[in-house]
């Protein structure tokens, strides 16, 4: 019989090892499917066991699973194509980002892969004529707020969300990939230079792109909710295609110390590494799950939750945001 489960390492074991299922008793699969779905990997999970020797309430369980990621999968595909067909009078090119695009790619990322809204890239100087031609095909803006609307297009590397009027499918328009508050200047125009086209004409990140856009997201913005579902992207994306070039592409953005925390981690988590140092203050945090799927680790918790906001601007910014926002509540 496997060990009592303590946290999300039961889940990191089942998607690099599948075999390590076997033996769970009713507790431990318990905690392994409340974990997946509580970091939208469930259908991953599906995918990855499939075939192995499970429970038959187990088995039905993740059949709905892969049916469901399945139906996410086109779900996104067509959400893509209406973007794709609402901005084809925009001279610019649209990148696809995060799980659309490892779906369109078709690549081992998107096998089974949870995907809520539609990220794109574009130019920044496009910015104007991609919002103009998204609000006549039906977007909406979900922020209507004055303040929050200057805060997005201001400071944030995005603007402020839109969602279909008619299919309730929310889009984030995306000109870089961190806030231009944040310490960290990636080279947006570099990452669009190098994008890969798909036979739709939309495209992608390059492979490096897509690996030092999936470590920024994770290390250098936020407060690594979803993390094992990001650093499982990450996993996939090195097994398709390496690491060739991935350090020059890393540097030439200014996220070495993100792109090498990832790679560590992912070893440390789906591998045989030993984290050392401020890495496992990383993977406590990404792992804080109880047997039933709950969050643990309150204090852990803030603490990332504070350093994503000092993350994305100055201390100055950040304090009258912050008494904005709470007088605003």
């Amino acid at each position: 019989m496997v060990r009592p489960v303590n946290d999300a390492h039961i889940l990191a074991r089942a998607l690099a090892d599948p075999a390590s299922i076997v033996g769970l008793d009713w507790d431990g699969w318990t905690a392994l499917l409340t974990m997946a779905r509580a970091e939208q990997l469930i259908g991953t999970l599906a995918m990855r066991l499939d075939g192995l020797p499970m429970p038959d309430s187990v088995k039905a369980i993740l059949a709905d699973a892969r049916a469901a990621a399945e139906h996410g999968r086109r779900a996104a595909l067509w959400e893509a194509e209406m973007a794709r067909r609402a901005l084809s009078a925009v001279d610019c090119p649209v990148i696809l980002l995060k799980g659309t695009a490892f779906v369109a790619a078709g690549l081992s990322a998107g096998q089974g892969r949870s995907i809520g809204d539609l990220d794109i890239l574009v130019p920044r100087v496009s910015l104007d004529a991609v919002e103009a031609a998204l609000l006549a095909a039906g977007w909406e803006w979900v922020k209507p707020d004055p303040y929050d609307d200057v805060y997005y297009r201001r400071w944030m590397h995005e603007l402020p969300p839109l969602i279909h009027r008619d299919r309730d499918r929310m889009i984030d328009v995306h000109h870089t990939i961190l806030p231009l508050t944040a310490r960290i200047t990636p080279d947006a125009a570099a990452l669009i230079d190098g994008s890969m086209a798909l036979e739709n004409g939309l495209r992608t990140l390059s492979p490096n792109g897509m690996l030092v856009h999936a470590a920024a997201h994770l290390f250098a913005d936020g407060d690594l909710a979803g993390g094992l579902r990001n650093l499982w992207d990450i996993r996939c994306l090195v097994d398709d295609f390496g690491m060739d070039g991935l350090d020059a592409e890393a540097q030439s953005h200014g996220l070495c110390q993100e792109v090498g925390r990832s790679l560590r981690v992912i070893d440390a988590l789906f591998g045989n590494g030993k984290p050392t140092g401020i890495d496992r203050f990383y993977i406590r945090r990404i792992t804080a799950r109880d047997g039933w799927g709950r969050p643990t680790r309150p204090l852990t918790r803030l603490a990332f939750y504070v350093r994503s906001h000092w993350l994305r601007m100055p201390p100055a910014m950040l304090a009258r945001h912050l008494w904005t926002k709470w007088r605003k509540a």
